[in-house]
């Protein structure tokens, strides 16, 4: 059975044209086309039973209802009392949104899946260099018709694929986002949802991707995003990564948080990897920080 299993699951492939893929990752969303719907983990009666496994990890799942419009604020909109399973039964009967974090943790298929699917995105990217993953951890998302997840952002590299339903989802280039709002985001060093205003994105960087089964996108990291389910319930399902490089640029952004409160005015991270490099380095050391940012501020030159 054990071999069964493997067999059946090894062969999941995420269909992403590979010139694509070098053009837009971690740059711009990027659509593709999938074969997860065909698997049996992720049938509403096997998600039922794996849900069960989340009833005593709170940590591990969100319940909320849904937004009643994009630019909601994300953290206003009200959690719900129930437990994953009990979501999942009460489906039809409220507007309700399910995150079940981290699959792999509760159900070696969804292990053996994230692997798969992730290899074949380092093979796409050509290995990962020097990078290394500090965080690759999967999401299942089941929510009820016509629900809507508010504008926000996520700090990681994500592929998102539709099961079951459809699902549009208005995703902009994370060029949209300002330095000043990922500074204010990143000085938190929080592996959670930001939330930002929908207002005055400029329309030209949006994505609409109508996502029925078999149809996914890759999402970079802090591309905001919001979300409607149709008429039926909604199943997807996610994978996300961070490495050491994209949380080193974190710490940069924080860096640049407190350079600003100097009245400095720093470049993007990027422009000078040399004081990046400083400045990372610089948000790991255990000594306050506005003393150590000033005593480096010369050697990054505000840049």
């Amino acid at each position: 059975m054990h071999n069964a299993t493997m067999t059946r699951y090894s062969n999941a492939r995420l269909e992403i044209d590979s010139g694509q893929f070098r053009q837009a990752f971690d740059r711009e969303p990027l659509g593709f086309t999938h074969n997860l719907s065909d698997l049996d983990i992720f049938t509403l009666d096997s998600l039922h039973a794996l849900s069960k496994k989340y009833a005593n990890h709170p940590e591990d799942y969100m319940v909320a209802g849904g937004a009643p419009k994009p630019d909601t604020k994300f953290f206003s909109v009200p959690s719900c009392d129930y437990k994953p399973h009990e979501v999942i039964e009460n489906l039809d009967r409220g507007g309700y949104r399910l995150l079940l974090k981290r699959a792999e943790n509760y159900d070696a298929g969804f292990r053996e899946l994230l692997d798969t699917l992730f290899q074949q995105v380092v093979e796409l990217r050509g290995g990962l260099g020097r990078e290394r993953v500090e965080r690759l951890e999967t999401g299942i998302l089941i929510s009820s018709a016509s629900t809507i997840t508010p504008f926000h952002f996520d700090p990681e590299i994500g592929f998102f694929s539709q099961i079951e339903g459809e699902k549009i989802y208005h995703v902009y280039s994370p060029s949209v986002i300002s330095e000043v709002e990922l500074e204010r985001f990143y000085i938190h060093s929080a592996v959670s949802i930001a939330q930002v205003d929908l207002e005055g994105r400029d329309p030209g960087r949006e994505h609409v991707f109508v996502l029925g089964p078999g149809k996914g996108f890759h999402q970079p990291q802090n591309s905001p995003h919001w979300v409607e389910t149709r008429a039926s319930r909604s199943i997807s399902f996610t994978f996300v990564f961070e490495t050491n490089m994209t949380r080193a640029t974190g710490r940069t952004r924080s860096f640049n948080y407190y350079l600003r409160k100097l009245r400095c005015n720093p470049a993007h991270p990027g422009a000078h990897p040399a004081a990046d490099t400083l400045k990372a380095g610089t948000m790991q050391v255990t000594v306050p920080v506005r003393q150590n940012i000033q005593k480096l501020l010369k050697k990054v030159r505000m840049a």
